[in-house]
């Protein structure tokens, strides 16, 4: 089946929370966002545009291909002077080179066919001294155990046939690494995050945004019928807690253009 993320039903998907402490903090060990000029390539619902402005950036661009997701991300951002929308593809932002100073990328590169379009057009968009910073799931990111923090794992485990869709999207951290060099990119590292995704007061909470498939495209591969036998399962691990704190593990690369 597969996410539509061109189909209106989805697009909610991708809003209803805000970034957390742990993956704010995560990004300013990289870097200081006061006064940068940032552009959230694959930017959803626009959630991490929000936390870049938040965090002291001076104008956000949020970029997407997917007019459904840009509407999405209007309504959670368009009070905000300091961030603009644009529907603009990965690998084409229209920009001016030169004109950015952090390019961001969150669960996006999984999507794309090949990683080299991407990488040119970050080196081009970024000033001298610009980073590109990309934060998606590897395999063995992927592979981490079950836990009742763990949410994702839980999907693997109940249904492994899940995995073959994962192992033919999800990137090896050599390639990113390699891309991210052949491209120009220089200093490049990379660095694994537990984010904490959101926390949840009672297990209704949890057990609704599951069923809606929220911000997890993964879960659009089961039917409505296995989608509802997983929740079940989760349920049984998780809710009697008397609050759910749901984390994900992340594996971030970080490139400089000099």
């Amino acid at each position: 089946m597969g996410m539509d993320f061109h189909a209106e039903e989805n697009q909610s998907s991708y809003i209803g929370r805000t970034a957390d402490e742990s993956w704010r903090q995560a990004m300013k060990a990289i870097v200081q966002p006061e006064g940068k000029r940032v552009i959230d390539i694959g930017c959803g619902g626009g959630i991490y545009s929000k936390a870049w402005v938040e965090m002291g950036a001076a104008l956000v661009i949020g970029a997407d291909f997917s007019e459904v997701m840009l509407k999405a991300a209007w309504e959670n951002c368009h009070q905000d002077p300091h961030i603009k929308l644009i529907r603009r593809a990965a690998h084409a932002t229209g920009l001016d080179s030169g004109s950015m100073d952090i390019v961001f990328a969150r669960a996006l590169i999984h999507h794309l066919p090949e990683l080299d379009p991407f990488m040119e057009e970050a080196y081009r968009l970024l000033a001298p001294g610009g980073l590109c910073i990309i934060q998606d799931r590897t395999m063995t990111d992927v592979l981490m155990p079950a836990s009742p923090t763990h949410f994702r794992g839980y999907f693997l485990e109940k249904f492994p046939q899940l995995l073959a869709k994962e192992a033919k999207r999800r990137p090896e951290d050599q390639a990113v690494r390699e891309a991210l060099q052949k491209n120009g990119f220089e200093q490049v590292a990379a660095t694994s995050l537990w984010e904490v995704r959101r926390r949840y007061e009672r297990w209704e909470e949890l057990e609704q945004d599951l069923l809606a498939r929220t911000g997890r495209s993964i879960l659009h591969e089961l039917s409505d019928e296995e989608l509802q036998i997983l929740v079940t399962y989760i349920g049984e691990k998780v809710a009697h807690e008397t609050s759910i704190e749901e984390q994900d593990h992340w594996t971030i690369w970080i490139g400089i253009k000099k």
